[in-house]
């Protein structure tokens, strides 16, 4: 996997925490998003509100899609003769087309890192919750401190009270 972003290989420093993401904040990058909807799809016909509670209950909650990004890009994928759309029970459900699976057979391995940082996402929502949101001051104030240290040339103590503290907080 290349290097990217301060020398991480595959992911951004913060890509650990929840609100990890690339910069400009989305949770897909460019083209994911036809490619998770076309992946949820090969598992059976599905109208756009599953799709979106499939994709928030993917990653835990930590991405909500919206239908003002869902519609337009099943509309895009009909165009294309991705997927087809009939009226059931008053809802348009959607299902893969012969060309549409085509598309997610050439490219299993993006439609794998897709899920897989939904799982990481998903990993990291057990944890928020009120009693969780009051130690982000204190951890915003430890990683600047952190920060600040380890540009003045102190990286190694820095790394060393870290794991100590990570580990202290782990016993609890």
């Amino acid at each position: 996997m290349s290097k990217n972003f301060w020398g991480f290989a595959g992911a951004y420093p913060w890509a650990g925490f929840a609100f990890g993401r690339a910069p400009g904040g989305r949770f897909f990058e460019n083209g994911e998003m036809r490619l998770a909807l076309l992946s949820l799809l090969a598992e059976g016909p599905k109208h756009g509100y599953q799709l979106m509670k499939e994709m928030g209950g993917r990653s835990g909650g930590a991405y909500r899609a919206s239908a003002g990004s869902v519609y337009p890009t099943l509309q895009q994928l009909e165009d294309e003769g991705m997927v087809v759309a009939e009226m059931v029970s008053g809802r348009r459900v959607y299902s893969l087309t012969d060309r549409g699976r085509e598309e997610i057979e050439s490219e299993p391995e993006t439609i794998r890192r897709i899920w897989e940082r939904a799982e990481r996402y998903e990993d990291w929502n057990q944890y928020m919750g009120p009693d969780s949101f009051a130690v982000l001051p204190a951890l915003g104030m430890l990683v600047r401190a952190s920060l600040r240290a380890a540009a003045s040339g102190k990286s190694e103590p820095v790394r060393e009270i870290l794991e100590r503290a990570r580990r202290q907080v782990e016993s609890l």
